[in-house]
């Protein structure tokens, strides 16, 4: 078959596969017959063009679809139905979707579009209760997520500045060498910021979906998705309220703690694939070592009930500034310690870095690791003190808000995590 008989028949089965949509959907204005005709008009529109040397040829084919959805319309005006215009749009796009079948290289792209359109109108019903499901909270949430990626982001200066000249934002003079604190990166430091936010927002999503009826285990898994320190703080508050709720804490605290290491390397994998080879095994070290005795215990209790506390909107403008900051300082102690300490350091900015959260000293190792500052043999063992370094502080924090019994039972099962970190520190090279 010719290349164009082979585009034409795609440009129909995609027409076809909307047009069986609308059939079904009992759309009156277009369905299985309408849509491939569209797609080949938008098909055979590019080939008269390009035959002719004339791109008024699809002009006139999109004016030709535009003149036969008004029409439509005033028909169904005056029959008092509504079709809306969902089909109407999906219409224009098919169109579209013909003429793109026609373009060289552009196949693919067609085809993704096409099967877009298809889904988006099969799944309407479920777009929709997406959509009534979230709150004010909810869509302020995404839209913080925009204004964060798509209004700051693009704004600030790719360049790398020291600590003498961030204030200023004028990095070194033309000519001169970057100096060994010249490190701060405004644009890619806000771009770990849009990482960061962004995984925490779609734990936030699924948890407005699941949270309250999640359950013990999911409950863990959705409150690490979104912040494992935040939800040891709910879970040991409840547990001072409650003392019989103590092994459910337990519960979601450990597996909270085994979704961060899942971050940590989905994190890493974004910044420096190259160093997620040489971090994965450590990493499911310790993420098994995490998960197994929290899975024991969740079997003992696994029949009992539980409700998960509200979750914060994880994408706060005030908390975006205040995780920059950390990373840049992070990434700033860390460059200071490998240059004027020769290296010595390190790990101690690790471990102070993992008492706070895991994101900060992640990215700023994996992004070290990227531009060859820092070799992955001392890289990984950042990650795996800061780790450690961080089941201390949920600890502390259980033990402060929980009580001497909580704080007894998480220091036994974070014990494991902790001696297997501890023998890959010594042994693992």
């Amino acid at each position: 078959m010719e290349p164009t008989f082979e585009r034409l028949a795609v440009a129909t089965l995609l027409g076809l596969l909307v047009g069986l949509q609308r059939e079904h959907a009992a759309s009156g204005l277009a369905g299985m017959r309408t849509f491939p005709l569209i797609t080949l008009l938008g098909s055979l529109s590019v080939l008269l063009s390009n035959h002719f040397g004339g791109s008024w040829i699809i002009a006139a084919g999109l004016l030709g679809i535009i003149g036969i959805i008004v029409v439509g319309h005033r028909f169904h005006t005056s029959t008092d139905t509504d079709p809306g215009t969902t089909t109407d749009v999906a219409m224009l796009v098919m169109y579209a979707v013909g003429a793109l079948v026609m373009v060289d290289s552009m196949m693919g792209v067609a085809m993704a579009i096409g099967g877009t359109v298809a889904v988006l109108l099969q799944f309407k019903p479920e777009l929709h209760g997406i959509a009534r499901r979230l709150g004010d909270k909810d869509l302020r949430a995404i839209m913080q997520f925009v204004l964060i990626t798509c209004i700051i982001l693009p704004v600030l200066p790719d360049r790398n500045f020291g600590p003498e000249h961030i204030l200023t934002l004028h990095g070194p003079a033309a000519g001169q060498p970057p100096g060994p604190l010249d490190v701060l990166n405004p644009y890619w430091t806000w771009m770990m910021v849009v990482l960061i936010v962004g995984l925490s927002l779609g734990g936030y999503i699924i948890y407005k979906f699941f949270g309250q009826n999640a359950g013990i285990l999911l409950g863990g898994v959705l409150g690490g998705a979104v912040s494992s320190t935040a939800t040891t703080v709910s879970y040991s508050r409840d547990t001072r309220d409650d003392p019989i709720r103590s092994r459910t804490a337990l519960v979601v605290i450990m597996i909270a703690s085994t979704v961060m290491y899942v971050r940590v390397l989905a994190s890493v994998a974004v910044v420096s694939p190259y160093f997620l080879r040489s971090l994965t095994a450590p990493v499911l070290v310790l993420m098994l070592l995490t998960l197994v005795p929290g899975l024991a215990l969740w079997y003992r209790i696994r029949r009992r009930s539980a409700s998960m506390p509200e979750q914060k909107n994880p994408t706060q403008l005030r908390s975006a500034i205040v995780f920059g900051l950390l990373y840049a300082a992070v990434l700033l102690a860390l460059a200071a310690a490998r240059h004027y300490w020769n290296g010595q350091g390190l790990l101690a900015v690790a471990f102070l870095s993992g008492l706070t959260e895991m994101d900060a000293i992640t990215l700023s190792t994996a992004r070290m690791v990227s531009e060859n500052a820092l070799p992955q043999s001392e890289a990984w063992r950042m990650i795996v003190v800061a780790a450690m370094a961080n089941l201390v502080s949920k600890a502390a924090i259980a033990g402060l808000l929980g009580g001497w019994r909580l704080l007894g039972r998480i220091t036994l099962l974070f014990m494991i995590p902790m001696l297997g970190g501890a023998a890959l520190l010594m042994c693992w090279r």
